[in-house]
């Protein structure tokens, strides 16, 4: 776990990386269980189309309306060792993929890591796959750093096709000399209409945890979890279709899972998931 270091950035952003909100919420979660200050934010202006990506109005405590605009922001742990960790703080990057100008957007946020000492990168992404909701979530975890995929036991991605923000974002982490590792979870393509996906949200946590030896509140998640999982099961009770669909997935599932199925079978299979068509409920398919 020394080979991200003690001062590890947790990167996440909406849209394209994003699917079922598991990555975002990922990033939320941990916000939201620690203590956080601002230590940077790009100016919106120079980054976001606003006709793509609108400022949203919110109502505050006190009953007035005001704007948020999108952001990207860099937050820093307040106390000298986040969620009970011995020796390793988590910091967080959050925000929404940008429309223009991304290696600037990439430098600028790159600067800022630099700033604050940061020593490793984890990326958080999830995208929409044939798997059933009924097993573990599936979670690809992969690096193109050599030194840490013999380390971690991650995988070498193979992938050729559009990116997204977070492989412009590793990349130029790579380059400046901070080690990078992703971690991709599959949400069952058919539950769009369950979204946010707690379950996947979990699978992610847990995966940073074994990469960063970070000790993480989990909160609610795990009841978020169950009922999100109880609710697809009373939606698809209800379709004969979808019951036989889910029975198939479970099939090739543990298929998948059995001592026979070989790595490189199931790296085939995951690369077909990254090629299927673009759409608001595609997968994202950078890595």
């Amino acid at each position: 776990m020394d080979e991200l270091g003690q001062r590890v950035l947790v990167v996440a952003f909406d849209g394209w990386n994003d699917a079922g909100e598991a990555a975002s919420a990922a990033v939320t979660h941990l916000r939201e269980s620690g203590a956080y200050q601002e230590a940077y934010a790009v100016d919106p202006e120079l980054y976001f189309d606003y006709q793509y990506t609108r400022p949203q109005v919110r109502m505050d405590a006190d009953g007035s309306r005001s704007l948020v605009w999108p952001d990207a922001t860099l937050w820093r742990p307040l106390h000298p060792v986040a969620h009970g960790a011995e020796g390793t703080r988590l910091w967080l990057l959050s925000g929404v993929e940008p429309a223009r100008a991304w290696q600037a957007f990439v430098a600028e946020l790159i600067d800022a890591a630099l700033s604050e000492d940061i020593t490793g990168m984890v990326a958080l992404g999830s995208m929409m796959s044939d798997v059933p909701h009924t097993r573990p979530i599936s979670v690809f975890a992969g690096s193109e750093n050599e030194r840490l995929r013999r380390a971690l036991g991650l995988e070498r991605p193979t992938y050729e096709g559009p990116a997204g923000i977070l492989t412009v974002l590793a990349s130029a982490a790579e380059d400046a000399g901070i080690p990078c590792a992703a971690l991709w979870a599959s949400v069952p393509h058919y539950v769009a209409g369950h979204t946010p996906s707690p379950k996947a949200t979990l699978a992610l946590l847990d995966r940073v945890t074994a990469l960063t030896g970070a000790t993480i509140p989990r909160g609610e998640l795990p009841a978020d979890a169950l009922a999100w999982e109880a609710s697809i099961d009373a939606a698809a009770a209800d379709d004969e279709e979808m019951t036989e669909y889910i029975h198939q997935l479970e099939q090739t599932r543990d298929a998948w899972d059995s001592p026979e199925a070989s790595g490189d079978a199931i790296a085939q299979e995951f690369e077909r998931y990254l090629r299927r068509g673009e759409g608001p409920n595609k997968p994202s398919r950078d890595r």
